[in-house]
């Protein structure tokens, strides 16, 4: 167990060896862990990853509790899994993704706005755990601009790989069955566990490789045996954080400066129009 340090500015734990060391560093003196500073300060960047993933936890919130609202006294309440539940019309109108929202509706920019959105109060406490503890350790060591990409990459994808499984395998056994309406991070969450052991093989750190692979693998199982659970959203996020960190651009010699964190700004701010187009496409164009 790691010693317990008081919080400092100057002070982080490394996401691989889970050491303490100075925040400032550009590697870790006991694993050689590298992080990527996408700018030569912390005073001169606006986005950062903590600032990002408050941005997460922030804007899932308030939309989660925006859809509690307008389900009146349809919200659900059966089990814990289904305690304080929005309804299917809440969601929907929010942006919920899924083989009808997408094929049927035509309603495609929602395979971005469902991360943003949680179908119960236990869904959107454990997946913004992950958010925090992952976002972390993404941010540490790709740097703020590539953990926004990467998380909004992963849930693109992982949202598309199940609605597109959702269309194609509904006469496939139940267990291999998409999603028909979806909403959750947990694609985005699987895109940077998928970051993580991307760039543990880059890097040949095999520790951090099988530490982010087995948490992946065990979610996976756990999904599996859970019954309600986005199983190729889940494996669809995986496979975007995977493959775009193997893309040129995502090594540790790149640096992305100010145009990277306008890529992030632009990611963030097409989240924020997806959700707002989801209202509007219902409220008032249809």
């Amino acid at each position: 167990m790691k010693e317990s340090l008081p919080e400092s500015s100057e002070v982080m734990s490394c996401p691989v060896c889970e050491q303490w060391i100075n925040r400032n560093v550009s590697a870790c003196p006991h694993c050689g862990c590298i992080f990527w500073h996408d700018e030569p300060t912390t005073s001169e960047r606006w986005l950062t990853h903590q600032r990002f993933i408050a941005i997460a936890i922030g804007g899932c919130t308030i939309l989660y509790i925006a859809t509690l609202i307008l389900s009146g006294s349809n919200i659900g309440g059966t089990g814990m899994m289904n305690f304080l539940a929005p309804n299917t019309v809440a969601l929907v109108l929010f942006g919920a993704t899924g083989a009808i929202p997408v094929f049927e509706l035509g309603r495609w920019w929602t395979v971005l706005s469902a991360a943003w959105l949680h179908g119960s109060l236990l869904h959107i406490v454990f997946n913004m755990l992950w958010v925090r503890d992952l976002g972390a350790g993404v941010g540490q060591v790709y740097g703020a601009s590539r953990l926004v990409v990467i998380y909004t990459c992963a849930a693109i994808t992982g949202a598309f790989l199940s609605s597109v499984a959702g269309v194609y395998l509904l006469d496939a056994p139940a267990l291999f069955h998409g999603a028909q309406l979806s909403v959750g991070a947990s694609g985005a969450i699987f895109g940077l566990f998928g970051a993580l052991v991307s760039y543990g093989q880059k890097m040949r750190n095999p520790n951090l490789r099988r530490k982010a692979l087995s948490y992946a693998v065990v979610l996976f199982v756990f999904g599996v045996i859970m019954p309600n659970v986005d199983n190729w959203g889940h494996l669809g996020g995986f496979l975007g954080g995977y493959i775009l960190t193997q893309l040129p651009g995502f090594h540790p010699e790149d640096r992305w400066g100010r145009w990277g964190e306008g890529i992030a700004i632009a990611c963030l701010l097409l989240t924020l129009a997806s959700v707002i187009v989801s209202v509007l496409d219902i409220l008032v164009w249809r």
